[in-house]
């Protein structure tokens, strides 16, 4: 917990979601920005409350059945029948859990339905727009995964300097007493690290699609070699759960970008909507 005032808590994980939509919002509002999606400021705090939305159920959804599915058999209360005892807990995200792929899923199919609703937004204008400052909100993120003692890599050798302790204070019985790599920050760094690339690949003016599926790439490779040194939940003939998620991503990103490439198209202008003319 970050902040304390009277009744009203402030959890680190809200100050990183807080600061990664509004670094989004403020790309995104941009005049470059609103002439690309053919939107106004009040349309596009519209599609990020889509897009929160789609965060929160998608996170939770997809944490909830990998936590039934790996930590379940271990733990009844972690198993269906444990969750079916307690519904709150499906829900419980102000405990802590949340997927990023499933969060990411969630944002994909927010974005379907906002499009739907305004026509003249293209589904590839919309990744690109997004993703450019997203790896602040992601970075921020495991950040916080490491102030709160989550998602401890493997055990590592005690003589290797960049090695820590977790749970320095307090219960030792969740990662125990033996050093490891801090793989929230391996992953923090590699996160970062894409956002010069993104701004750069921008700043290049592509063919619609080609920064977001550059993000798309770029997040499955990222996030496959960080997975070497975290602790894995379960794994399937030595691939960790995050490796499923993300190796994926990699083919389906290069496809999407020779795809965009070769199509060629771009947009720096949307069809303005009736509320856009009008505003």
């Amino acid at each position: 917990m970050a902040i304390h005032l009277g009744p009203l808590a402030i959890h680190w994980y809200g100050i990183a979601y807080l600061i990664g939509f509004v670094s989004v919002y403020f790309w995104m509002v941009r005049p470059e920005g609103r002439r690309r999606l053919g939107l106004t400021p009040e349309q596009i705090q519209d599609f990020l409350f889509y897009a929160l939305v789609g965060v929160l159920v998608g996170g939770r959804t997809f944490f909830v059945i990998n936590d039934i599915i790996s930590v379940g058999p271990k733990n009844p209360a972690h198993s269906l029948a444990g969750y079916l005892a307690h519904p709150i807990d499906f829900i419980a995200v102000w405990q802590g859990g949340m997927a990023f792929h499933g969060g990411m899923v969630g944002v994909l199919i927010a974005s379907w339905l906002f499009v739907r609703k305004h026509p003249q937004v293209l589904y590839t204008v919309l990744g690109d727009e997004i993703v450019v400052l997203l790896p602040i909100g992601i970075t921020l993120t495991r950040i916080v995964n490491f102030i709160n003692d989550e998602l401890w890599g493997d055990i590592c050798r005690p003589d290797r300097p960049w090695c820590m302790v977790p749970n320095r204070i307090g219960d030792a019985a969740t990662w125990g007493t033996m050093p490891r790599h801090p793989a929230q920050l391996y992953e923090a760094v590699l996160d970062i690290l894409t956002l010069p690339i993104l701004i750069f690949i921008y700043k290049r003016r592509p063919p619609d699609g080609v920064v977001g599926w550059s993000w798309f790439t770029m997040y499955g490779i990222t996030r496959s070699i960080a997975e070497i040194w975290r602790h894995a939940d379960f794994e399937w003939h030595g691939i960790t759960g995050g490796q499923l998620y993300a190796l994926p991503m990699i083919p389906i990103g290069v496809i999407g970008l020779v795809y965009c490439i070769r199509r060629g198209r771009r947009t720096d202008a949307a069809l303005p909507s009736a509320t856009v003319s009008n505003a």
